[in-house]
């Protein structure tokens, strides 16, 4: 078995709009296509022997023991590596269920798709999963272990901290999108200018100055002591020669720290001598990175955090470092095996509460406390094994919310403001938090900004707290989402030049829009990027600018089939049309699957949103069928049935009638202008162009710009090398006329012949290409086009042959020239350049050279160059 590729959806994809996180596998079973799994001896008891956890699979037979009895009745290897990699994640600690496999339109060759929580660790199960099969097929012994162990390793590495992902959780749970910056907790809420960021539990809003206030240990005790709050006696110190007389002054018992440490690092908690107060400085020395350490009085009692989220105490958590508790009978190594079996703790974040690990720092303080590992403690005595209550160190939590004393609440947000952060973690000393400091001679240990939310989210005892929902609040009040308008376009042809016009309307109307086209992405109408932009990365950039307030984005089936949305709701949806186009690619072998591709658009559309459909296109207007949300038609004929079906109940439509562009609220009609006074028509010629005109003024109409609005925009819009770049740009020279169009497959080429047939000239020279990425019968079509639409034709060759020869393209394009029209003159010229060039050199008067390009900057420049070359009367033509 043969893994082409793996590919991984991050958002609505062909596969599920709802899951987002998918690997995809097209995975080649070569021989093994002729043996499913009955035909295998011993097969089906190695399998069930390796994972009898797989009894839960129902697959399609509905109940437990479904998937072993597909795989005794005889299934093939595709579906089961789907179960595996499902499996093996799960027993990794990561429980996923959706999987399908699915024939990729060749033999023995399946898009093996399963779900994933990470991606490393979805790609990785993915090339596990065959080689764990291939081992049960030969029935070779393959040990798990290890690939286990990886996983988690994978996962603990790229996942988001727990802090991190309830934020995260709670903004998707209220319908705030978000999007991962970095490779770390760096992550941004909402889109474009209305976008927050959070890192951990610090915020775009928290103040930097708090934070730095937070870090320096010295600053933040000198502030809380001029305020008269409770803090431990201490002095700072940065030589070990000053440390004894420091300890003189504060007295035993002592806790030793860095100035700049975090997370309970080179901490070194009751300190009763001098012995050991000159380890725990040299301990601390190591964590600190300015070098400065604190030597302050132990306060006796428990460890308590106090969080406090906008200046208000939200939860409350006592913590205990990692222990345990003597029974007289088991050593200390099988008490903290018997700890670690408890099934909340897990590797890393995986659980709620994390295993505890035996290491040099555990070592010392049983050897400190007259143990060994090896040691049996008496009864009922607790040993702490950590000198921090951490959690990631094994340690637990017991939230006490509800019992802190009200000036203990009132001493905590007070902190939260002499400090200034937004959020903060207080941690205090005392015997009894339901009693102020004052009566306990309790006091503050620390102020923390970014403190960890894991205790609070799932304490290990009380009422776990939703705190993250108070950073939500915070964030954005009152509802809000943190979105800008979102306008998604796809289609076979027309999606460009509608996303331009759309991105033209918006800027008309005070936005700052950002769009992506196949050209590049804009910003405000300046390139920032080249090339095809229409996938998910490029519609992430877009929704990341802080200047961005309105978005459009051209969506094509490449980035849905290879990695799905970059965004997982729009507010407009729009789907131009679906023709045969890159069909036999990506496992697309069909329209009907090409239209499913599209479909993904409409269905992402938020409820109160609108799906703009083409009403003309018997596949686009199903699309209606499978969208949660309102559905808004356009015609170039009025008199649709379709059209006059949803007029009647009151819908918005949009339609070509007596000449004019007309939007339609139920049967009440508001002409927004005559078609052929809107200059990207071309005087009404360009009938496809007015298609294209239509849902932009339906989503003008949706987004409340008013007709003036949408007419001035329509009238500033014109078709040129700036603002249309490779869609219908005419350069009008001395003798002769240059069109060049993106015109690339069948329906394009269809829609330029019915606008140039409108079009006077003496010639009509056609320039066309194949595409290497095309079936056969799509490149002979657009040869037996050309030959109808032109009198000569010149054959050049596309840049990028995406996996086909010179010669293969050139003569299926000829092929279906010679069906057409056995004697059309064509001339074959691979460079585009070249083939140009010649064109150009040999237009006799009043010709027309239509120029068919997909690589827009290079034609249009070297067009442009001959242009210059006749204003300064260096051109020279055939006459």
């Amino acid at each position: 078995m043969k893994i082409r590729e793996i590919n991984a959806m991050r958002g609505p994809n062909y596969w599920s709009v709802r899951r987002h996180k998918l690997i995809v596998m097209v995975l080649d079973l070569e021989e093994m296509e002729a043996l499913p799994s009955n035909k295998i001896d011993g097969f089906y008891d190695r399998l069930k022997d390796m994972f009898p956890s797989m009894y839960e699979h129902r697959c399609s037979v509905g109940e437990p023991g479904g998937f072993f009895q597909r795989v005794e009745e005889g299934t093939w290897m595709g579906h089961i590596i789907e179960h595996i990699a499902l499996e093996i994640q799960t027993l990794a600690g990561m429980d996923v269920g959706f999987g399908r496999t699915r024939g990729y339109g060749e033999e023995g060759v399946y898009n093996v798709v399963f779900a994933y929580m990470e991606e490393s660790v979805g790609r990785y199960a993915a090339e596990v999963s065959v080689k764990i099969c291939e081992a049960l097929i030969a029935g070779e012994a393959y040990d798990m272990t290890d690939d286990i162990q990886k996983m988690r390793e994978l996962r603990e590495d790229s996942r988001l901290g727990p802090s991190t992902g309830s934020i995260v959780e709670e903004a998707e749970s209220r319908g705030i999108p978000w999007i991962r910056l970095n490779k770390y907790s760096l992550c941004q809420l909402g889109y474009g200018a209305n976008q927050k960021r959070i890192q951990a539990t610090v915020t775009s809003e928290t103040s930097s100055i708090g934070v730095e206030l937070a870090c320096d240990k010295e600053d933040t005790k000198y502030l809380l002591e001029q305020a008269e709050v409770e803090v431990p006696k201490g002095d700072i110190i940065r030589r070990e020669s000053s440390l004894e007389e420091a300890c003189r002054y504060v007295k035993f018992p002592l806790v030793i720290k860095p100035i700049d440490g975090n997370h309970g690092r080179g901490i070194t908690v009751n300190i009763q001598n001098y012995d050991e107060a000159l380890e725990a400085f040299r301990h601390a020395k190591e964590s600190s990175r300015s070098g400065a350490i604190i030597v302050e009085k132990y306060i006796k009692g428990d460890d308590y955090r106090l969080l406090v989220i906008n200046n208000k105490l939200v939860a409350a958590a006592k913590r205990t470092p990692a222990h345990v508790i003597g029974n007289g009978k088991s050593t200390i190594q099988e008490l903290i095996d018997e700890v670690n079996k408890d099934p909340r703790r897990g590797y890393g974040h995986e659980n709620v509460l994390t295993q505890i690990t035996v290491n040099e720092l555990t070592q010392t303080i049983i050897k400190d406390a007259g143990y060994t590992l090896e040691s049996v403690i008496p009864k009922d005595e607790m040993l702490l094994l950590k000198d921090t209550a951490n959690l990631s160190t094994g340690g637990t939590a017991e939230d006490v919310t509800d019992i802190v004393h009200p000036a203990n609440i009132s001493m905590a947000e007070r902190i939260s403001k002499i400090i200034d952060l937004d959020i903060c973690g207080i941690d205090i000393a005392t015997t009894d938090i339901s009693k102020p400091l004052s009566e306990t001679g309790g006091a503050v240990l620390e102020v923390n900004a970014g403190p960890g939310f894991r205790m609070h989210l799932a304490p290990t005892k009380g009422l776990p707290r939703n705190v993250a929902g108070h950073v939500i609040d915070k964030l954005f009040p009152k509802g809000d989402t943190g979105r800008i308008p979102i306008v998604a376009i796809t289609g076979t042809n027309g999606k460009t030049t509608t996303t331009r016009l759309i991105a033209h309307m918006a800027k008309m109307n005070g936005y700052r829009v950002g769009y992506t086209t196949s050209d590049g992405v804009y910003i405000q109408n300046r390139l920032l990027m080249t090339g095809d932009c229409t996938g998910p990365a490029s519609a992430e950039f877009v929704l990341k600018d802080p200047t961005v307030n309105f978005a459009v984005l051209e969506s094509a089936r490449g980035g849905l089939l290879r990695a799905g949305l970059g965004f997982k709701k729009c507010d407009i949806g729009i789907v131009t049309n679906v023709a045969a186009d890159h069909l036999g690619l990506k496992g697309i072998h069909t329209i009907e699957q090409l239209a499913k591709v599209k479909g993904v658009i409409p269905e992402t559309v938020l409820p109160n949103g609108y799906a703009i459909l083409n009403a003309d296109d018997d596949l686009v207007y199903d699309m209606r069928r499978t969208v949660n949300c309102n559905v808004a038609l356009f015609s170039m004929d009025e008199n649709n049935p379709r059209i006059k079906a949803l007029q009647r109940i009151g819908g918005i439509t949009a339609v070509y009638e007596n000449g004019y562009v007309t939007i339609c609220r139920g049967e009440w009609k508001m002409r927004i202008m005559k078609a052929e006074d809107i200059p990207l028509t071309y005087g009404g010629k360009a009938r496809f162009m007015i298609q294209n005109v239509l849902p932009a003024i339906l989503t003008a109409n949706i987004q409340g710009f008013s007709i003036e609005d949408m007419k001035a925009a329509l009238e500033t819009f014109i078709p040129s090398a700036s603002q249309t770049p490779g869609r219908l740009n005419l350069f009008k020279f001395e003798n002769f006329t240059i069109l060049l169009d993106y015109a690339h497959n069948p329906a394009g080429m269809l829609a330029l012949k019915n606008f140039t047939d409108e079009l006077d000239a003496t010639v009509k020279v056609g320039i066309i290409a194949g595409v290497g990425d095309r079936r056969d019968e799509d490149t002979n079509q657009v040869g037996s086009i050309a030959a109808e639409m032109f009198d000569e034709i010149i054959i050049r060759q596309d840049k990028r042959l995406r996996g086909r020869t010179e010669e293969e393209l050139i003569k299926l394009l000829n092929d279906g020239i010679k069906m057409k029209d056995p004697n059309k003159k064509t001339t074959i010229i691979p460079s585009e350049k070249e083939a140009i060039t010649y064109a150009v050199k040999n237009a006799v008067k009043g010709s027309l050279i239509i120029l068919c390009s997909d690589v827009i900057p290079d034609a249009l420049a070297l067009v442009q160059r001959f242009k210059e070359q006749e204003t300064r009367g260096e051109l020279m033509s055939a006459d």
